[in-house]
């Protein structure tokens, strides 16, 4: 397992990688940082602040997503000298163009249902989302930064000392994989979330992680793996297939977001109106059959 190394500090005080800025990143007027789940204050002083990002589609958002959070926060507690005081979920934009992606504002309602009615701590982030321009995770990563070490200065101790919080990714074990495969990753995007940032790795049935992290040895000393003591292996790629085969996928996805997707029929093989804002257009057109869709 690998142990805390270097100084967070070392973490960058601004939303750039290299010179580079996000791309074209939209700075809404009616964006603000979720704050209201986030521990301003650390328990014991003698510890590292930990902030657990898991980036990715959550098209839908499955019980799995949920349970990485809860599996990384136990790995930090008993194997590391980090406190975690909050975890985001943050949805990639529409501009990623993946296969099986609903919108984004279905996206992010969904991943928002869930933490909300299923944790008291985990929170969703809309500013990925929200882009008009894909946004790396590096990027990603340095926006989160910015937030909680910039703007909020980090994290309180019971001394009233303000101590820089770890940013980390929160990822699976087919993450680690196509970072060791050549040509995937840009070095400088790797060393970037790998040597600034660092990862926990959740692992996953079928991923060979030694064979992956055996490319990533200059990265070792900040990526930490933590075993499914409980194996499971839900996928968003499978409960989207059980979906539309009109299969159930109770107990695997979060009651309220089946009820969401029922309502707003996504995932099905005609395919859901692009935004709840079509859906409306919809209900009010006619013939329904001819209102806009995408897949």
């Amino acid at each position: 397992m690998g142990s805390l190394q270097g100084n967070p500090t070392s973490q960058p005080s601004d939303v750039q990688i290299s010179g580079r800025t996000p791309a074209q990143a939209t700075q809404s007027s009616n964006y603000s940082f979720p704050r209201s789940r986030l521990r301003q204050s650390m328990s014991d002083p003698s510890k590292t602040p930990l902030l657990l990002v898991a980036c990715g589609s959550f098209s839908p958002i499955t019980y799995l997503h949920l349970r990485m959070f809860e599996m990384a926060a136990d790995f930090a507690k008993y194997n590391t000298d980090f406190e975690v005081i909050g975890g985001y979920m943050s949805p990639v934009s529409d501009a990623y163009r993946k296969a099986g992606l609903a919108s984004a504002e279905h996206r992010l309602a969904m991943t928002r249902i869930a933490t909300e009615q299923s944790s008291r701590w985990l929170d969703v982030d809309p500013w990925e989302a929200i882009q008009k321009e894909y946004q790396p995770t590096a990027i990603v990563l340095d926006h989160f930064d910015h937030e909680i070490n910039v703007v909020q200065r980090g994290n309180a101790t019971r001394d009233g000392e303000r101590k820089p919080v770890k940013i980390v990714l929160l990822a699976g074990a087919d993450l680690i994989q196509t970072m060791s495969t050549p040509g995937v990753w840009s070095q400088e995007d790797l060393n970037h979330i790998l040597g600034r940032y660092g990862v926990f790795i959740v692992e996953r049935t079928g991923t060979d992680i030694d064979d992956a992290l055996a490319a990533l040895t200059q990265w070792r000393h900040n990526i930490w793996v933590i075993q499914q003591l409980i194996q499971n292996d839900v996928s968003s790629t499978k409960i989207r297939l059980f979906l539309k085969r009109e299969m159930s996928v109770r107990y695997l996805v979060p009651a309220p977001v089946i009820s969401y997707i029922e309502e707003h029929r996504l995932y099905n093989d005609d395919g859901p109106p692009s935004s709840i804002h079509e859906k409306e257009k919809e209900s009010k057109s006619e013939p329904a059959a001819e209102s806009p869709e995408f897949r």
